[in-house]
């Protein structure tokens, strides 16, 4: 790594003075086909926070799900022999583990009545990102949406239409995390913004020369966001201002280990 390269993170940390995470509440509960930049830009004017140029803005998931109407309506769903014998062994609902088996690109794990696999977008994750909460009634589920990079890449750019600002976009879901309780909010789309910075080359304060070191710049923003979103507050987008990030086309599949990488596959 060139002295420039070395000069460019020092410049970046130096530049991280201060961070705020800003929740922008009032948006109203979202159905298909919502005007969802319009509600955000509403939110972030009513809040006086406003949008600025060079914000992150982090929107859940299940937002831009109810927008694009990636909801099933459980009571349309047949389940199939092997949905009814699973759900029928750990008193889960058939139809809803019929839904998980569909959104399935691969079976990661089955056991104790817990579903892991990996989605059509490559996230491996429980029950494919499926999802019952937050979603207005007891037979209806939530989708991943198809490709979340390019609902975030329409996010940003109705924004800055509107607005004329040019900011970042995560879409967050929450994920569990091998070798670790609970949960944690990551990115499954990014536009806008390099979604990892990478350390390799550069030395630390001891001279040692950094070897494999890359930091999930997008995940850790998204997880940041959550911690003023909530899971039952009703605040689906937060902005976090203050963060230097390197200005890209990103994408969130650049945060999904490949194959011949994944130890655990």
């Amino acid at each position: 790594m060139t002295q420039s390269h070395q000069a460019a993170d020092r410049a970046f940390v130096d530049a991280q003075t201060e961070l705020r995470i800003l929740p922008l509440r009032g948006i109203p509960e979202l159905t298909p086909g919502d005007d969802l930049p319009g509600e955000i830009a509403r939110a972030a004017e009513a809040s006086g926070v406003g949008l600025q140029t060079g914000d992150v803005l982090v929107i859940a998931q299940k937002a831009v799900s109810k927008v694009e109407g990636c909801l099933v309506d459980l009571n349309t769903i047949e389940p199939s022999a092997f949905a009814r014998t699973w759900a029928a062994a750990f008193g889960k609902d058939p139809r809803q583990t019929e839904v998980v088996l569909r959104e399935s690109a691969r079976i990661v794990k089955m056991a104790n009545g817990v579903l892991i696999s990996e989605t059509r977008h490559g996230f491996v994750c429980a029950n494919a990102g499926v999802d019952a909460s937050n979603v207005g009634g007891h037979d209806v589920l939530c989708l991943l949406p198809p490709d979340p990079d390019a609902s975030a890449e329409g996010i940003r750019q109705a924004l800055r239409e509107r607005l004329g600002v040019e900011v970042a976009v995560i879409i967050s879901d929450t994920f569990g995390r091998p070798w670790r309780e609970s949960l944690t909010n990551v990115a499954i789309g990014v536009a806008g913004m390099a979604p990892i910075r990478d350390y390799v080359g550069l030395t630390d304060a001891h001279g040692y020369e950094l070897r494999v070191t890359t930091l999930a710049d997008a995940d850790e923003l998204a997880g940041a966001a959550e911690l003023v979103m909530g899971k039952i507050a009703a605040v689906p987008a937060a902005i976090v201002r203050g963060f230097v990030y390197t200005p890209a086309e990103g994408s969130a599949r650049q945060l999904v280990r490949v194959p011949e990488r994944d130890l655990f596959r």
